[in-house]
């Protein structure tokens, strides 16, 4: 979903190699010791000599990064908008079938007024669906007929369920002959995944 790189990690007394991932809005690390840092605890970030330094609550995390120290201290002091990520212009022709939180609702309402609801009009750029279990991804049949050129599909489900699984989504969207091309954090509790028409079929 984010970057990821393995490197050498300080956290006070503790010092390990490891795989750490920038997400949407945390960094992980797993080593010999493990570390969850939510954007939102991060009181400064700044890169020293290759080295990412983030001062959290808990105290001073160090990444011996090298040279993407700086292009991950970016992306954390200035994290994308969902609507960046999701890479919807102003104006966009949407279609949302089935529940959305209010607050995507209210940034979609800011970003364009051509938006159908409940179905996907031939004209759409972005087609977002959002299911919470794998049956709501038998409607995929029907939207593929509405899809054309460029258009792009998002299926938005619940992240870490075994009811749904990125795999269960991942299967669904390529019988109907699409494409995944793109993976986002969606919320703190779902994940959208990117499907588009192959070139070849466009």
């Amino acid at each position: 979903m984010g970057s990821e790189a393995t490197c050498k990690v300080r956290f006070g007394k503790q010092e390990s190699e490891g795989k750490v991932l920038l997400e949407t809005n945390e960094v992980l690390f797993r080593g010999d010791f493990r570390l969850k840092i939510p954007f939102s605890n991060i009181k400064s970030a700044k890169t020293v000599n290759g080295e990412l330094r983030l001062q959290t609550a808990d105290g001073l995390a160090v990444f011996q990064l090298g040279p993407t120290a700086a292009k991950w201290c970016e992306k954390i002091l200035h994290p994308k908008s969902r609507i960046e990520k999701l890479g919807v212009k102003p104006g966009a022709k949407l279609a949302l079938i089935g529940e959305f939180e209010a607050e995507f609702l209210r940034e979609v309402g800011d970003l364009t007024k051509s938006v159908t609801k409940g179905k996907a009009a031939l004209d759409s750029e972005h087609i977002f669906l959002a299911v919470e279990s794998k049956e709501g991804l038998s409607t995929l049949s029907k939207i593929t007929k509405a899809m054309s050129g460029a258009a792009a599909l998002w299926i938005v489900y619940p992240k870490g369920q075994k009811h749904i699984t990125e795999n269960d989504v991942l299967a669904t969207g390529r019988k109907v002959g699409f494409k995944d091309v793109k993976v986002v954090g969606f919320s703190a509790t779902h994940t959208a995944l990117k499907f588009v028409i192959p070139l070849d079929k466009r």
